[in-house]
């Protein structure tokens, strides 16, 4: 690789028009500046500068370096005056994955601690499956993953699991859905039509282990990836649908649906996933902290 010391003395001496000159720009001695472009043409393999008279005249080759040094030394400037220009409170960034299967509504919660800071923070927040999340996580290209679980067994991936807590489950439908519904909370979700997560849920086993331990059999309609698409077949009436007891009081207000009942025999569990240990990061900080205030 090209030693950028060689290629500035060079390039002074080419600008200057002599080593003599240079020396007095960059208070070097002549003999010192000679040398450090002896080592740059040898590590070029070419000659950069020829005698003519008592003066230097520059190669052909010469000619090419300084057309490329000159943009060199001309971008380095430019990225020193933007460093000096620039405002000196500038925002943390913080990058966070959420696995594509938290509600939205949880993951605003868990995220909005980090806009409160005192320090300005920017939030670039990316959503997709735990799976590639985690490897963005292992090249550093983001800062954690929100999850609905820790790290799963077998992926090779140093990080480390902060729970964050949990929320038991209620069911919510439609008035006019809850009203044809027979009995009390849970047998009235016997044969009702039922929107549940999809199988990429961890949640939906325990769900279903519950219903078989209450001898429950729901119906099926619909399962989702999406919990927010889930909630929107919800709120057409499509079913009865679910979401953590946290948030359950708000998407009653958002979709203008009620609570058919709740249950703590069923959690979900949230955890923030990183490559430290202990936790430095402040955004992370913050979540962390205001999660375990919130959730159980």
């Amino acid at each position: 690789m090209i030693n950028y010391k060689h290629l500035h003395y060079f390039w002074v001496v080419a600008k200057r028009g002599g080593v003599t000159r240079a020396s007095e720009t960059l208070h070097i001695t002549p003999q010192t500046i000679s040398g450090q472009i002896s080592l740059l043409e040898e590590s070029l393999g070419e000659a950069l500068f020829r005698k003519a008279g008592r003066n230097l005249e520059l190669t052909e080759v010469g000619r090419v370096v300084l057309s490329y040094a000159d943009e060199i030394f001309s971008l380095g400037g430019e990225l020193e005056e933007t460093v000096h220009n620039m405002p000196a409170t500038r925002p943390i960034t913080f990058k966070v994955g959420v696995a594509d299967v938290v509600p939205k509504t949880i993951s605003y919660r868990l995220l909005s601690p980090a806009l409160e800071l005192k320090e300005p923070v920017r939030i670039v927040c990316r959503e997709s499956s735990l799976d590639a999340l985690l490897a963005e996580l292992a090249l550093h290209k983001i800062d954690m993953v929100i999850a609905d679980g820790p790290i799963p067994p077998g992926v090779k991936i140093r990080g480390f699991n902060h729970a964050l807590g949990q929320s038991g489950i209620s069911f919510l439908a439609t008035a006019e859905l809850v009203k044809g519904l027979e009995g009390s909370f849970p047998q009235n979700l016997d044969g009702a039509p039922l929107l549940i997560p999809s199988d990429i849920n961890l949640v939906q086993a325990r769900i279903f282990n519950w219903f078989d331990a209450q001898h429950i059999h729901p119906i099926v309609v619909g399962e989702f990836d999406d919990s927010a698409l889930m909630k929107v077949f919800g709120q057409a009436g499509k079913g009865v649908f679910m979401a953590p007891t946290e948030i359950a009081d708000e998407i009653c207000q958002q979709y203008g649906v009620e609570i058919v009942g709740s249950t703590e025999d069923v959690t979900e569990e949230f955890f923030a996933i990183s490559l430290e240990r202990r936790i430095t990061h402040p955004a992370v900080a913050a979540i962390t902290e205001t999660a375990r205030t919130w959730l159980k």
